[in-house]
């Protein structure tokens, strides 16, 4: 099983996990989508926010576009408080 067989990840997504240093399932499960997409980004990947929506959808087993949808906000504020700890 591969990055993208995870629900709500595919081949561009897995790429840019893999440029990141993220090769295995148990990597995002132990991050976490707010540090994995965080660490995409430090990598110097562009990933837009619905790779993080698209994360937290895998982990959480929801579609991304229900994580888009009612964990936005909380998902946002986490990820600059990820920034501040930096």
């Amino acid at each position: 099983m591969t990055l993208s067989d995870l629900p709500n990840l595919g081949p561009k997504s897995e790429l840019m996990l893999l440029s990141a240093g993220i090769d295995s399932l148990e990597q995002p499960r132990a991050l976490g989508s707010v540090r994995a997409y965080a660490r995409v980004k430090r990598a110097g990947g562009r990933p837009g926010l619905n790779l993080l929506w698209a994360l937290e959808g895998a982990l959480s087993g929801m579609p991304w576009q229900v994580v888009a949808q009612e964990h936005r906000t909380s998902l946002l504020l986490a990820l600059d408080a990820s920034k501040r700890e930096v």
